[in-house]
C-alpha cells in the first residue's frame, strides 16, 4: 500500500471507498460545502469515538474502529425511527500510526455506510496526539414519524429490541484479558466490537401507533432508564424485570466468576446498542409478533421509584465525567 504523507493521499484513499454523489448528495467531497436534497425533516446526530477512551487498538483491529464508529452514530438515527441518509467524518490522525492501518478501516466504514445507504458527505482531517474519529449522521423519517424518549405514561410497557449487558461483559473482559475474552466470550466481545445495527426495527417501531417512545441503549439501563423516564410526564418510575432466562449465558457465566448479580450486571450494561422503549399494554403483544427480537423487560409505575426484579435500584450507570 502507498504509504499515506498528505492530506491528499487520505483524500484519495476515501475516494476509493466512498462514492461523491447519490442523489441525495448533489454536491459531495472537495467543495467548501455539500449540498443536501431532501424533501422531508431531517435528524441528525454526532459522537465523538476517541483512542483509549471508547477503544484501544490493543484489541480493537482497524476494521472494528472503522465499523463502530460509523455504528454509534447510526445507532442514533435507527433509535428516532429514522433511515439514515449521510455522514460527516472528521479524522485526527496521530504521527506515529502506520499507514497499513488505514485500508481496512475505510474498508469496514464503506461496507457498513453501503449496508444502509448511506454516502460520506464530507468532513475534515487533522494531525493530533491521539487517534480521534468524529461522525455526524443525518437521517429521514421512513417510518411516518421520528420517535423521542420519554412521552410514556403509567401502565404503557418498557421493552427493548436487542440485549442488555452483552457489550458491558466484552468489555470487561476484554479489558481484563482480551485473548482469554475472544476465545471464552465470543458473542459478548463481538456484541462490544461490532455492535448490530437495528435500523429496520426503528423504523417499524415508528409506524406503530402502540409506541410511545424510543432511545438506543449506549450507556447501560442504570443511566439511560432515568434519562427516558425524565422524558415522561410526571413524577413515574418503573419495575423492571431481568430474570436468568432473558440473560445471554456469557452474562451469567462471567458475574458467576465474579460473584456478581448478573441482573445487576446486564442493569448497568453500557454500549449494548440495543433499542429501548415504551408501547401501550395493550397494543404490545401484537408489536412484538410483528418485530421479532422485541421483548417486555417491564412497566412503567406511577411513582418515581425505579425498581430491577423487586428491589428498589437507587446505583449510578455509567458517566464519561463521573470519577
Amino acid at each position: 500500500m502507498t504509504k499515506l504523507n498528505s492530506e491528499q493521499d487520505f483524500l484519495t484513499l476515501i475516494d476509493k471507498y466512498f462514492p461523491s454523489e447519490n442523489g441525495h448528495v448533489t454536491l459531495g467531497r472537495g467543495d467548501d460545502c455539500s449540498i443536501l436534497k431532501t424533501g422531508k425533516d431531517l435528524c441528525i446526530s454526532k459522537d465523538l469515538f476517541l483512542e483509549d477512551v471508547h477503544f484501544r487498538r490493543s484489541y480493537f483491529s482497524p476494521a472494528d474502529i472503522g465499523y463502530k464508529s460509523l455504528a454509534v452514530n447510526i445507532s442514533d438515527i435507527a433509535a428516532m425511527g429514522g433511515q439514515p441518509c449521510g455522514f460527516a467524518l472528521g479524522l485526527i490522525v496521530p504521527p506515529t500510526l502506520e499507514s497499513e492501518f488505514w485500508e481496512p478501516f475505510f474498508a469496514s466504514m464503506s461496507a457498513l455506510a453501503e449496508q444502509h445507504g448511506i454516502i460520506l458527505a464530507g468532513g475534515d482531517l487533522s494531525g493530533g496526539q491521539y487517534l480521534g474519529i468524529s461522525v455526524t449522521v443525518w437521517g429521514e423519517s421512513a417510518g411516518g414519524r421520528f420517535l423521542s424518549r420519554g412521552n410514556a405514561e403509567p401502565g404503557d410497557v418498557l421493552f427493548l429490541h436487542g440485549p442488555a449487558g452483552m457489550a458491558r461483559t466484552g468489555l470487561l473482559s476484554l479489558e481484563e484479558n482480551a485473548t482469554y475474552a475472544l476465545k471464552n466470550y465470543p458473542q459478548s466481545t463481538q456484541a462490544h466490537l461490532r455492535p448490530p445495527m437495528r435500523v429496520a426495527a426503528g423504523i417499524k417501531l415508528a409506524e406503530s401507533p402502540d409506541v410511545k417512545g424510543l432511545m438506543d441503549l449506549s450507556d447501560g439501563l442504570a443511566r439511560d432508564l432515568p434519562r427516558f423516564l425524565g422524558n415522561c410526564e410526571g413524577n413515574v418510575g418503573a419495575e423492571i424485570s431481568l430474570p436468568e432466562e432473558l440473560l445471554h449465558e456469557e452474562i451469567l457465566r462471567y458475574a458467576e466468576s465474579k460473584s456478581i448479580s448478573a441482573a445487576e450486571h446486564a442493569f448497568q450494561g453500557g454500549e449494548d446498542y440495543a433499542l429501548f422503549g415504551a408501547a401501550s399494554a395493550d397494543g404490545f403483544a401484537e408489536l412484538a409478533e410483528y418485530i421479532p427480537g422485541l421483548h417486555k423487560i417491564g412497566t412503567i409505575t406511577a411513582d418515581n421509584r425505579i425498581t430491577l426484579n423487586g428491589r428498589e435500584y437507587t446505583a449510578g450507570g455509567f458517566d464519561h465525567f463521573s470519577g
